[in-house]
C-alpha cells in the first residue's frame, strides 16, 4: 500500500490538466508575441489562462503576471518594490517566511535596508499589534506569508493588510499554500501583491503568478522583450501556463466541497495521533490550512532521532511525508520556523508534515496513523535514553 501525503511539496498533475497541456503542445504551440495566426492562437490560450487564474482569486485578468513559479513571484514582489528606491528603506516580514521571501530580504539587508522580522506566537501567528508597533516612516513594504507551509498556520491577513494600508506601506502575501484550498477574494482582502504557484493546486510545475493590484508599480527583475505587462520578459511557457489555468478553474469549481472534506480528514489524523507520547502538534489548530497536519518529535536529538528519521521510516512503509519544508528536507539542521515558534535547537530537528489532497481517503488516514504509531513505538527505547 502506497500513500502520498506530501501535497504541500507538490501535487500530481490532474488528468484534465495533462489533456490541456497536450492540446496546447500539439495544436497551439506558436509564440504568443507573433502577429500571425499561430501566434494569435497561443495569445488566446495565454489570455484564457490569465482569466482562469484571476477568477480563482477574484482579480481582474490584467492584474495577473505569469512567472516561472511561486519563488519568482515572491522575488518579483520584494525586489520589484525595493528597486524603485535609490536609497535603502525599511521592510517588514514575519519570522516564519518561506526562503523565497527571507532570502531576497536578506539580500536587501546586506545592501543596507532595515529589516524587521515580526515574532510569532508558539502557534506561529503574527500579532497585528506587533506589526503596528514595527511600522516606521520609511516602511515601504510588509510581507507576511498567508499559510505557513511547514506548520500550517494561517495568518490574520485582513488585519495585517489593513494596518499596512493605513500606514501607506504596500502589503504582499505568499498565498502559494492557500490558493485552491481556501477562498481568496482580492477585491475584499487589503493586499497589493499576492503570489501563486501552479504545482500546488494540481497544475504543472514551472508556472506561477503574481497578483499586482492595479496602480502598484514594480521594477522588473530582468530586461528583455517586455512580456507580461513589461514586468516579466521572456517568451511565456504557454503550455504550462494553460495547464495552470485549467487547474485554477477546477480548483475554483471544487473549493466548496473539497475544503471541508480535507478539514475532516486533517482533524481525523490529529485525533488519531492525539495520545501518542513525545509527538505534539505544531501550528495553530483553529487558524490552519485545511489539508495540513504537522507535529514535532519532542525528544529529537538532531542525529539519530529527527523528523528526517521518521520520513525515512515512513517511506520504507510506503507512505510519503516530509520533514518540515520540502526546500529544507535534505538538510538535517534545526528548522528556523520551529525555532521562531520557541522550540529548542534539538526539538527543531524533529518536525514532520503530513499534507493531504484529492486522492487522500479515510482509509489512508487510518493506515498512516497506525503505521506512524508503530514506528514511534519501535524507537521508544531510543527516546527513553535521550
Amino acid at each position: 500500500m502506497q500513500i502520498y501525503l506530501d501535497y504541500s511539496a507538490t501535487t500530481p498533475t490532474r488528468p484534465e490538466v495533462i489533456a490541456r497541456l497536450h492540446e496546447v503542445l500539439t495544436q497551439q504551440w506558436g509564440n504568443p508575441s507573433s502577429l500571425h495566426e499561430w501566434g494569435n492562437r497561443s495569445a488566446t490560450v495565454l489570455e484564457q489562462a490569465r482569466i482562469q487564474v484571476a477568477d480563482l482569486i477574484r482579480a481582474t485578468p490584467d492584474a495577473i503576471v505569469f512567472t516561472s513559479g511561486g519563488t519568482e513571484a515572491d522575488n518579483l514582489a520584494i525586489l520589484g518594490v525595493a528597486r524603485q528606491y535609490g536609497t535603502p528603506q525599511h521592510v517588514i516580514i514575519s519570522s516564519i517566511e518561506h526562503s523565497a521571501i527571507s532570502e531576497p530580504v536578506r539580500l536587501l539587508e546586506q545592501a543596507g535596508w532595515q529589516v524587521t522580522r515580526l515574532p510569532v506566537s508558539p502557534q506561529g501567528r503574527v500579532n497585528p499589534l506587533d506589526l503596528q508597533a514595527a511600522l516606521q516612516p520609511n516602511t515601504v513594504l510588509v510581507s507576511v506569508i498567508y499559510g505557513q507551509s511547514e506548520v500550517g498556520t494561517l495568518q490574520p491577513i485582513e488585519a495585517l493588510g489593513q494596518i499596512a494600508r493605513s500606514h501607506g506601506a504596500l502589503f504582499h502575501t505568499d498565498a502559494v499554500q492557500v490558493a485552491g484550498r481556501v477562498a481568496i477574494d482580492v477585491q475584499q482582502l487589503p493586499v497589493d501583491l499576492l503570489s501563486l504557484s501552479s504545482h500546488k493546486l494540481y497544475g504543472p510545475q514551472g508556472a506561477g503568478a503574481l497578483y499586482v493590484r492595479p496602480g502598484v508599480e514594480l521594477v522588473p527583475l530582468f530586461g528583455g522583450g517586455g512580456q507580461e505587462f513589461k514586468l516579466r520578459s521572456g517568451t511565456q511557457a504557454v503550455p504550462v501556463i494553460a495547464g495552470f489555468g485549467a487547474a485554477a478553474e477546477l480548483a475554483a469549481q471544487e473549493l466548496a466541497t473539497e475544503t471541508p472534506r480535507l478539514i475532516g480528514l486533517r482533524d481525523r489524523l490529529f485525533d488519531l495521533l492525539a495520545d501518542v507520547p513525545n509527538l505534539v502538534p505544531t501550528g495553530d489548530r483553529l487558524h490552519r490550512l485545511p489539508h495540513h497536519a504537522s507535529f514535532c518529535l519532542l525528544h529529537a536529538d538532531g542525529q539519530r532521532l529527527s523528523g528526517k528519521t521518521l520520513v525515512r521510516q515512513m517511506n520504507l512503509a510506503g507512505i510519503a511525508i516530509s520533514a518540515g519544508s520540502a526546500c529544507h528536507s535534505g538538510k538535517l539542521v534545526p528548522s528556523p520556523i520551529l525555532q521562531a515558534m520557541g522550540y529548542g535547537d534539538r526539538q527543531s530537528t524533529g518536525g514532520i508534515r503530513l499534507t493531504l489532497g484529492r486522492e487522500t481517503t479515510v482509509e489512508d488516514i487510518d493506515w498512516t496513523a497506525m503505521v506512524l504509531k508503530q514506528i514511534l513505538a519501535q524507537i521508544a527505547p531510543a527516546l527513553a535514553k535521550v
